[in-house]
Order: structure tokens, then C-alpha cells, then sequence
């Protein structure tokens, strides 16, 4: 029997009778930091299955829900791998039994009781009809692979409001996923206020890619969504992007921006190591991000793409930004090209480029045809070709070189986890291909809603050999080609629910088939929340709601 939840749990048995949830069900909570846990699963499961429970209650009753805090029968369960976001250690292993008796959902921590009622929102789901749902008696025993377990979201390129990283929110904690990175900054845009520096939001903030509206988040808008995210257990990490992709600091203040050859102030370049206005401005910003995210161990530095800069000033860089981080407070994270400067054990090296494909680029000697390619000059202008190919062929050692320095790696590869690859699959509403033709970053070859799950990070990361040398996984979105909350969730769904099962499950390579059948009843949730989901063709949707109505 397959059990329609991802990501997949560690263990099921079934008994083969049923249990019934229905206006009838209370949740009784016998710890009262479950209440709260409680009332939103309530709240959430009448927005998903349109099932309304009874109500919370801290008094024992029949044919309940009840959730504990108990780590019974969960040892036998392996602990997770990696480090987690927030820096605090957590276990997050879990149980569920459902019985002629009631509903007992446990675990050692408020987290892992919340996991579990994850998984048990995924069933009632899948079989709700009129209000009510029967589900099959169970046991379900369940752990994370992985303690890292995220999302990038890019913001720069296109401003999303507080309501739709609300939405995404909830879609993180829907598939078991646990860090949404912001990425904060970039040429096209400034997002947070940094209150010694206020013109980054005056002018850095004031527009988005080509002519979409600009925005950023308030201190007040980042402590509502730290508080949302923090609610259902995820943990916002915030990125500023430097020393490259940082046109946006150059407009507003343009005396941070190296001179051009005519000795004026220019708007592209990297942000100079040994300028005292610029490490006063790099503190100032790691101090004020420091102190709004407050929930998140790490300051993602970026790093990344710091095109014409020597490597000897990009390593400078890049070691003071990290002194600055650790001098407030918090740990390291930063793009793979971090590694080529003084990473060290406890910092995270964000793995992205695959050595595999670029070598074959190399070997084939293609990165002159990379030069000349149409849709990289219709991003890139023209004189930052070859340094983008330059930069390409260094990525090869990267990930050797940060395992050889003590840090670990947060495994992000392109192929695998860059949810902005346009869809390769046609969609099963004829109207959603128009659509697919638009959204999605064309340098990227198109990529099927199978390829996204039958993979493994242990084999795809290279040089390594254990889950311990890695932080866990994390997808990207990039917002290029997305104009809007709708394009956005056309790239998230079904491809967010893959991105839990890799990160979650420890199961290896995913059979597909199995993966399928346990996505499709999915889409009732996705139509009941107004998401605005990609309706592949691999997956038998409208077939297996036809089922569950019989």
C-alpha cells in the first residue's frame, strides 16, 4: 500500500481497518506548548481538506487527536545529518498511530510533534470528502535525513511582498522543509532597511529587472515574517550578496563603487577589501541583518560571481566579511566560491556549480560557443562573457578545496535544485503552456518534474562520501523571468514537494513511480489554497481525484 505522503516517511505498518476524522474530533493536547501547534493544524486542515475539527482541548476524550511529548519507540530511528539553520539542536523524529481508539501523534520536541502533524494533514488530505475523512489504522515511525532542509528565494530581481513569502512559507512547512534564504540583494535591487545606510532603500530598493516595481521589507515586516516562519518551524537566513552583484549599493551610494578608467564612480564592479568607508559599510549591514533575523545562526555572504575581481582581493574580501559575520554573532554561509578564501570547520560552502557538466564544457571546448550564446548576451553584456566562462573553469575545485579546509557543504547543484529551469514536460491544462514557454531561465536546458527527484545528494556532491560531510539541501529560485506571486508558484509546484523528499527522506535514489502516486493527491491542497501550481503531465492528477471520489 503506498502511503500518499512526501516526503516519504522512514516506516509505515497499516492494519487494515479504518478511522474516521470529522467534525466529531478534538485534539487533546497533553503538553500545554502543543496548544498552539494544535489550533493552527486545525486552522490548516480546514483550509486543505476542508475537514472542521472540534476544537483544542487539554482534557482527554475518545476518538481524539491526541499529541505528546515522548520520545517513545523513536530511538531505533538514525538522528539527522548536518547542521540546522537556527544553531539550536533539535530532534525532530516522530510518531503517529491511528487506531478504532483515536489519533496519537508524538515526539520528544513541540518541532517534531509538528512533523508529524504534517504528515497526518498529507493523509486526512488525500482522503477527505464532505467534511470528512477515513483513514486507514497506521504506524507510522519518521526522521529527517537531513537538518538543513531549504528554499532560496530571490527577492532582488523581483520584489515579492510579505503576503507571498507568507505563501511560500507555508509551502516549506507543508513538504517538511525547514530555511527560507533570502536573497536580499543584488544589482537589480535592494531589500532590507539598514538604518545607517538609508539611502539602499531610498534608491537601491526603488526598482526590480527591467521595469517591475521595487519594494523591500521593513524592520517591522521582517520581525512579522521572522515570526511567521519561526511559528512553523522555519528559519529565515538572511543573504547580502558581496562583493560582486552589488550595482544597487553602487546607486545609492556611489562612493562605495570602484572608479572607472576615467577616475569617475561607476554602477557595476565589486565592493574594494581594503577601503575603510567600505568594511564600515559591510559591518553596519552584517550588524543590522544580524539583529532583525533573529532567529538564524547564519549570514549568507554570498561571494558568488565577483566577475574581474583578482582572486587575492576577492579572498581578502571575502575573509573580512567573514571576521565581520563571526564578530556579530553568527556563523558563515556563503556561494562555493567562499572556498577560495579562509573557510574553516563550522562554516557552509553552498555548492551550485557541477564540476561534471563544466569539465565536459571544457573538455569539449565549448566555452568560446558559452561566449557567443544569445541567451547569455541577452542577461550578461558582452565584456562580462569571458569572465563569466573564466569563472566557470576555476568552480572545478572549489568543493575539493572547502573539504580540505573543515568546512562543510550545503548542496545546491544547478542540474538538480535550481526550480527556475523552464518546465520540459507539457502541462495538462493546455493554457498552462503559454506560460511554460515564459517562465523559467532559458541558459538552463529544460528539466521534467522526474528529473527533479531521481537523484541523490551523497552522488551528486563531488568529493564526497558521507551525509556528514554535508549541511543538508537547499533549492534556489531564481527570479529572472518570474513577474509576479503566480509565476513564482508556477516554478515552486509540484517541484517544492521533490525538494523534501531529497532532503527528508532516506530512502536514496527515488523510484518515480512511487513518487507519482504519492504526489498526485497533493493537488487538493494546492486548488483549496489558491496556489497556482504547474499541472504536469507526468503526474495522473485528474485520475487519481476521480479515484478517491469513488
Amino acid at each position: 500500500m503506498t502511503i500518499p505522503v512526501v516526503p516519504a516517511v522512514h516506516r509505515a505498518v497499516t492494519h487494515g481497518a479504518t478511522r474516521t476524522v470529522d467534525a466529531t474530533t478534538a485534539v487533546v493536547v497533553l503538553a500545554p506548548e502543543l496548544a498552539d501547534l494544535a489550533k493552527r493544524f486545525s486552522v490548516d486542515i480546514a483550509l486543505d481538506a476542508g475537514v472542521t475539527l472540534a476544537g483544542v482541548t487539554d482534557q482527554p476524550a475518545d476518538a481524539s487527536i491526541t499529541l505528546d511529548l515522548s520520545d517513545g519507540q523513536l530511538a531505533e530511528l538514525p538522528p539527522a545529518s548536518g547542521v540546522r539553520a537556527d544553531g539550536v539542536e533539535v530532534d525532530e523524529r516522530h510518531g503517529i498511530e491511528i487506531t478504532s481508539d483515536g489519533i496519537r501523534v508524538w515526539g520528544p520536541t513541540p518541532e517534531a510533534v509538528h512533523r508529524g502533524l504534517t504528515t497526518l494533514r498529507q493523509l486526512i488530505t488525500e482522503r477527505a470528502v464532505d467534511g470528512a475523512a477515513v483513514l486507514d489504522q497506521l504506524r507510522i515511525l519518521d526522521a529527517p535525513r537531513f537538518s538543513w532542509r531549504g528554499l532560496s528565494l530571490d527577492v532582488a530581481r523581483t520584489f515579492h511582498d510579505v503576503e507571498t513569502v507568507r505563501r511560500v512559507i507555508d509551502m516549506l512547512s507543508l513538504y517538511k522543509l525547514n530555511v527560507l534564504h533570502l536573497h536580499l540583494t543584488d544589482d537589480q535591487g535592494w531589500r532590507v532597511e539598514i538604518p545607517d545606510w538609508p539611502l539602499l532603500t531610498e534608491v537601491g530598493a526603488a526598482g526590480a529587472i527591467g521595469d517591475r516595481p521595487g519594494g523591500f521589507y521593513s524592520t517591522a515586516d521582517v520581525v512579522s515574517l521572522v515570526r511567521y516562519a519561526s511559528e512553523r518551524f522555519v528559519t529565515l537566513v538572511p543573504e547580502v550578496d558581496m562583493p560582486g552583484h552589488t550595482s544597487a549599493v553602487f546607486r545609492s551610494y556611489p562612493r562605495l563603487a570602484p572608479a572607472t578608467a576615467e577616475g569617475s564612480a561607476g554602477t557595476v564592479g565589486n565592493l574594494n577589501p581594503d577601503d575603510a568607508t567600505t568594511l564600515r559599510f559591510v559591518d553596519d549591514v552584517v550588524g543590522a541583518v544580524a539583529a532583525q533575523f533573529t532567529t538564524s545562526a547564519y549570514v549568507h555572504i554570498g561571494g558568488d560571481e565577483a566577475f574581474g575581481m583578482p582572486d587575492e582581493a576577492h579572498a581578502r574580501f571575502v575573509d573580512r566579511a567573514m571576521d565581520t559575520v563571526k564578530r556579530h554573532g553568527r556563523r558563515v554561509v556563503g556561494w562555493q566560491e567562499i572556498a577560495r578564501a579562509g573557510v574553516g570547520p563550522g562554516d557552509l560552502v553552498q555548492y551550485w556549480m557541477e564540476p561534471t557538466s563544466i569539465q565536459s564544457t571544457l573538455d569539449a571546448g565549448s566555452l568560446g560557443s558559452m561566449v557567443d550564446s544569445d541567451v547569455l548576451a541577452s542577461m550578461v553584456p558582452p565584456e562580462m562573457l569571458p569572465l563569466l566562462a573564466e569563472a566557470l573553469g576555476k568552480s572545478i575545485d572549489d568543493i575539493p578545496t572547502a573539504l580540505a579546509k573543515g568546512a562543510t557543504i550545503l548542496v545546491s547543484p544547478t542540474t538538480r535544485l535550481y526550480l527556475d529551469r523552464p518546465h520540459a514536460e507539457s502541462s495538462t491544462d493546455i493554457e498552462q503552456d503559454e506560460s511554460r514557454a515564459r517562465i523559467g531561465l532559458q541558459v538552463y536546458p529544460a528539466a521534467t518534474l522526474r528529473e527533479f527527484v531521481e537523484w541523490d545528494p551523497l552522488d551528486e556532491t563531488p568529493m564526497v562520501d558521507s551525509d556528514a560531510q554535508l549541511a543538508g539541501v537547499e533549492a534556489a529560485v531564481w527570479c529572472e523571468t518570474v513577474s509576479g506571486r503566480d509565476d513564482l508558484e508556477f516554478l515552486l509546484l509540484p517541484r517544492l514537494a521533490g525538494v523534501g523528499e531529497k532532503a527528508w527522506a532516506a530512502i536514496g535514489a527515488t523510484s518515480w513511480d512511487d513518487y507519482a502516486d504519492r504526489l498526485a493527491p497533493h493537488s487538493t491542497a494546492w486548488d483549496r489554497r489558491g496556489w497556482a501550481w504547474f499541472r504536469s503531465s507526468l503526474v495522473a492528477w485528474e485520475l487519481k481525484g476521480a479515484e478517491l471520489g469513488a
